[in-house]
Formats: structure tokens, sequence, C-alpha cells
């Protein structure tokens, strides 16, 4: 039995990915798992692959940039499974340009996707969670929310903010049993990621201490820790990037 045996777990853009890794480590801990994406052919792909394999999983279109998809979300999960326990804030986008080149869309559509989405699902997801007295919420930050990164300012600043609305929620909700922490990834072998091409792959992984790229699992495996029942932890942020910073 796993560690989170009937216990409701919501993961915003998992319909690939880290968000579907994320999703799978939570299924294998025993928990009924809301697949969540804005892309409704992945949800049905990976809710079939995932229910396949005998876990409980219940996939919900959500555009986690409108306030009336995320209630529509929210709203069918309570009829459905009664209680929400985990929430993973994991949906985001990238538009990478160097500074003076960045236009104000992209901009403002990597702040609304990879910041202000996490205020709006939170909000009604911690209204469940106030009435139970219980919830864990997992907020996918990033190295570069840390460090900052090249032709990413947007990115970053999305993820820096990220980090604060962390640490803000996880003072304002500890007292009603709700924790709220961050997982900042480094450089995870994800399609992002390949897209770079070998040499610029290679180029960072020489910088990594541990000698590799990160997995979607390694992320996977720091978010089941955070959504566990025994983590007298709140408003952190851990950073899963083999030494990569340190």
């Amino acid at each position: 039995m796993g560690s989170l045996v009937d216990k409701v777990a919501i993961v915003t853009g998992s319909g690939r990915g880290i968000g579907r890794s994320i999703a799978e480590a939570l299924l294998n801990e025993g928990a009924q798992v809301v697949i969540s994406d804005i892309n409704e052919e992945l949800i049905t792909q990976t809710t079939a692959e995932l229910t396949s394999k005998g876990g409980k999983v219940l996939g919900v279109a959500c555009n986690v940039t409108v306030s009336e998809s995320i209630d529509k979300m929210v709203e069918t999960v309570i009829s459905t499974w009664g209680r929400v326990d985990i929430l993973v804030n994991n949906a985001g986008i990238t538009r990478d340009a160097l500074f003076m080149r960045m236009s104000e869309e992209q901009w403002q559509a990597v702040i609304d996707t990879n910041l202000t989405s996490a205020f709006k699902v939170t909000k009604p997801v911690v209204k469940v969670m106030s009435k139970q007295r219980s919830g864990r919420i997992i907020n996918i930050a990033s190295t570069t929310g840390v460090h900052g990164n090249f032709g990413q300012v947007n990115y970053a600043a999305a993820k820096a903010g990220l980090i604060g609305l962390t640490k803000t929620v996880a003072l304002e909700y500890a007292s009603r049993g709700i924790t709220c922490n961050a997982v900042a990834p480094g450089f995870i072998d994800t399609a992002m990621t390949q897209a770079l091409g070998e040499e610029i792959i290679s180029k960072v992984t020489e910088k990594i201490p541990m000698g590799r790229m990160g997995t979607p699992d390694d992320i996977a495996q720091a978010v089941v820790f955070f959504a566990g029942p025994g983590a007298y932890v709140t408003g952190q942020v851990l950073e899963v990037n083999g030494g990569l910073y340190t």
C-alpha cells in the first residue's frame, strides 16, 4: 500500500512530460489522480493509458489562465470524488528571447500561464482544503527562478514569483493543516530540452556534478515527498538539479 491511498490529487499540465510523470508517481502511491491539461486529445490518451495500468484517473480539460475553466474543473473533481488533498501546479510554457528582443506578448503569455495560473487554480482548491483542514500544495518552479538564465527573463520572473507565492501561501495556511512547497527542476530530459540540440545539451551536462540530465521521474519523486503525510515541511524550495549551481 502506498502512502497516498484514497488521496485525491490534481496535477495541472499532466497530459505529458513532467506533469504526466508526477501523475504516475502519485498513482503508484495509491492516489486518485486528475489529469488536467488544455489539450483534450492528450487528456484522453493519457487517461486511457494510466487507467489501463489500474489507476483511478479522471481526465478534465482545463485552461489554467481562465477562472471559469478552473472552477468547472474543481467542481467536476468535487462532484466525482468529494475532496482535493493534493494540488500540483505544473502547467507552464516558454517563450524565450533575449531581454531587449522580448515582446510584451512573449512576456505576458509566460507570466499568465506560469505564475498567474497558480494563483487562480490555488484559490478554489485552498477553499476545499481549508474546510478539510488538510492539504498539500506543490508548485513546480525552476532553478531558473532562483538563478536566472539567458534568454528567459519572462520564465525566470514567473518562476521567482511562484516561489514568493509558495512561501506566502505556506505562512497563511499552515494553521489549517495545509502545506505549500515548491520543487525547482534543473536541466531535465524532456521534449523541450531535446529541442535544444546535442551540442547545447552536452555543454550543460558537463556542468552538472552528477554528470547527467535529470529525468521527469526525478522531479516526480520530490513531489511525492512533499505530498506525503509525514512531511513537517512548508514554505520550502527543493532544487532537483544534480548539483548544478551548488
